[in-house]
């Protein structure tokens, strides 16, 4: 048997793609996988936490806010198992993409483009490169767009800090109180000289303290539930359908480690433990989201603002804590920059003297830096930004397209199952994300042109 192959379409780089369920089942794609420090079951579900406890997590508190208790716990157990199933069977997919291609290992875009390559009907599989330029596209948009949410929380924790006042609107508070863009602007320069650094393991090990200021954050969120409100009352218990999709928005987007998944079965010692690794990892996630939620909601009720840690007293270890989120943070930034400006400069480098590459990646990563910045001074609205992110770019990511992918993969091999049920399976999950999709992209938009009102 061949060994594996280089990265590419069925229908285009890739050779040899297996013809019959027996052809893929002869394919160990594990043998041939050469990770020199693959990861245990432990270590995996450390990084899946890792990757989706980030700054949107600092915003769950406003989402149970706006959509009441009644509506923001049983939607936040909901979304999370819908999200563990819609990213299951994208691994899945993955893995029986890996024996069809003879590919030991593959991105996301990867596993999107090789689904559609592969699928057995030409009109379909002619778009595969399509598929995945906009797998790619949306994954910049978000990861961009993070980053936006990083300047914003950034500068909204070096706000409270230097005028010590306890609220941090978007306009000066009076007199001599700037404006809350005059703030991103000048941290455009700072996060410009971080993210110029080419190295990720120079930063990597920056990723372990945020984790744990992170989990300082929960646990001093539910200390103030129970100081401030220890009798949980005045919580709203269900507010308008309107709200929910703005809910909805910043739920996924606090909880979606949709990114992560692919590259983390890919550095698995054993992948066929991949399961247990997701539900584990999907399970300290949901709790996590609901910790921080929950009883942030319950600690600062209608005065929950994002990130949490605004809503902290103005004594001495909260702003302790404070000021380690927007250093913590302001590292992030360039970790969660990382991904998105390689997928990026990908393209674009080829397009310059390879002589001067240094020089243009350098350029390039400034250049992008500042288009983040002005974005963030245009919509300098958080819970809307996350939002919007949420409901247009991981309701692709982690509902839609793992679905897509999935009926692709199997249409021919297995099939579609007795009545067709994967397929009507299929389009009931699709619908549901479509529906988010659609509803919370323009509810969250619309709340992201507030700012103009």
């Amino acid at each position: 048997m061949s060994g594996p192959q280089p990265s590419g379409g069925c229908r285009g780089n890739w050779k040899n793609f297996a013809n019959t369920q027996e052809e893929e089942d002869a394919f160990d794609y594990v043998k041939w996988r050469n990770q020199p420090k693959p990861t245990g079951v432990i270590g995996s579900v450390a990084h899946m936490v890792k990757g989706a406890l980030g700054g949107g997590i600092l915003g769950g508190h406003v989402a149970y806010m706006k959509a009441g208790i009644f509506i923001g716990i049983p939607f936040n157990i909901l979304f999370g198992l819908y999200m563990t199933y819609c990213l299951y069977i994208l691994v899945i997919s993955a893995q029986i993409l890996y024996r069809r291609t003879r590919v030991t290992s593959m991105s996301y875009p990867d596993v999107g483009e090789a689904a559609m390559a592969c699928f057995p009907n030409p009109n379909v599989a002619k778009y595969s490169k399509i598929f995945r330029y906009t797998i790619d596209a949306i994954i910049c948009i978000d990861l961009f767009g993070a980053c936006a949410c990083y300047q914003i929380i950034i500068a909204k924790s070096i706000k409270q800090l230097v005028e010590n006042t306890q609220r941090t609107p978007i306009e000066g508070l009076g007199p001599g109180y700037p404006n809350l863009r005059v703030y991103l602007a000048c941290m455009i320069l700072p996060i410009i000289l971080i993210c110029l650094i080419t190295h990720l393991k120079w930063l990597a090990p920056f990723s372990i303290v945020a984790n744990v200021i992170i989990l300082f954050c929960i646990m001093l969120t539910v200390y103030y539930a129970f100081h401030f409100n220890p009798n949980f009352e005045n919580l709203v218990k269900v507010t308008k359908l309107y709200n929910f999709f703005e809910y909805v928005g910043m739920s996924v987007f606090s909880m979606s480690c949709s990114g992560v998944v692919i590259p983390i079965e890919n550095n698995m010692k054993d992948p066929r433990k991949y399961p247990q690794v997701l539900m584990t990892g999907m399970s300290l996630i949901i709790c996590c989201t609901f910790s921080v939620s929950f009883f942030g909601y319950v600690g600062f009720l209608q005065e929950c603002e994002s990130p949490i840690t605004v809503n902290f007293p103005m004594t001495i270890f909260p702003k302790i804590l404070k000021g380690g989120i927007a250093v913590m943070i302001y590292v992030t930034h360039a970790l969660n920059y990382w991904v998105p400006f390689n997928l990026c400069f990908y393209y674009l480098k080829s397009r310059h003297d390879q002589n001067k590459i240094l020089k243009w990646e350098l350029i390039y990563r400034a250049c992008f830096v500042i288009m983040i910045g002005i974005v963030a001074i245009i919509f300098p609205n958080i819970n809307a930004l996350m939002g919007f992110l949420g409901t247009f770019c991981l309701s692709n990511m982690a509902f839609i397209w793992p679905n897509m992918i999935y009926l692709m993969t199997i249409w021919q091999r297995p099939g579609l199952g007795k009545y067709n049920w994967r397929l009507w399976k299929g389009i009931v999950l699709i619908s549901i994300g479509l529906f988010i999709l659609v509803c919370g992209t323009v509810v969250n938009f619309n709340e992201l042109l507030s700012v103009f009102r």
